[in-house]
């Protein structure tokens, strides 16, 4: 389990560093953590992620092999979080430099991910090279070109890049204007 999905790992506020302990706030609402000092209420919100499913000119698609837990050592398409105020499409199209270097172009929204217990919720968009080199950065150990039916489908990282590149390659694209 990853940090950004457990709930028990805090246990001072950030306002004054006094205790948390877990208080029901709303009747219809889970425990949440309280300061009880100063009354704060922590809320733990979920952390937004984005991706990129990019094809090449000759119908390959980009992916990276993870050099970070969770997924260690297997294949996802370039993404990562989004930065707060941050335009998603820039933080996918940063994350998609930063990770594989290559500059994209947004082609449209292929969907967005969210599964019970788990804190991202993942933003996929589709997109297209427009310059760059292959290559890879610190959290990738290996950056390839694959052909569409050599994807490594049982090597891939998480239930959202798997899905994601299902609904890609099953036409699922919604229109997206810059």
């Amino acid at each position: 389990m990853h940090l950004h999905d457990k709930d028990d790992g805090y246990r001072f506020c950030p306002m004054c560093g006094g205790q948390l302990k877990k208080r029901l706030i709303k009747a219809s609402e889970p425990k949440r953590p309280a300061c009880i000092a100063c009354g704060f209420i922590l809320y733990l919100d979920p952390k937004l992620a984005v991706g990129t499913i990019i094809q090449t000119k000759d119908n390959r698609i980009v992916l990276v092999r993870r050099a970070l837990d969770p997924g260690y050592g297997k294949w996802v398409f370039p993404g990562g979080y989004v930065d707060r105020g941050e335009y998603l499409p820039s933080a996918a199209i940063r994350e998609a430099r930063e990770e594989c270097g290559l500059d994209i172009h947004i082609d449209g929204l292929v969907n967005i991910y969210s599964y019970p217990d788990r804190t991202p919720i993942i933003v996929v968009y589709a997109a297209s090279t427009i310059g760059g080199t292959l290559c890879t950065n610190e959290e990738c150990l290996e950056a390839a070109l694959v052909e569409i039916d050599k994807l490594p489908w049982d090597q891939l990282a998480f239930r959202s890049t798997r899905e994601a590149l299902c609904d890609y390659l099953n036409g699922v694209l919604h229109p997206y204007k810059s």
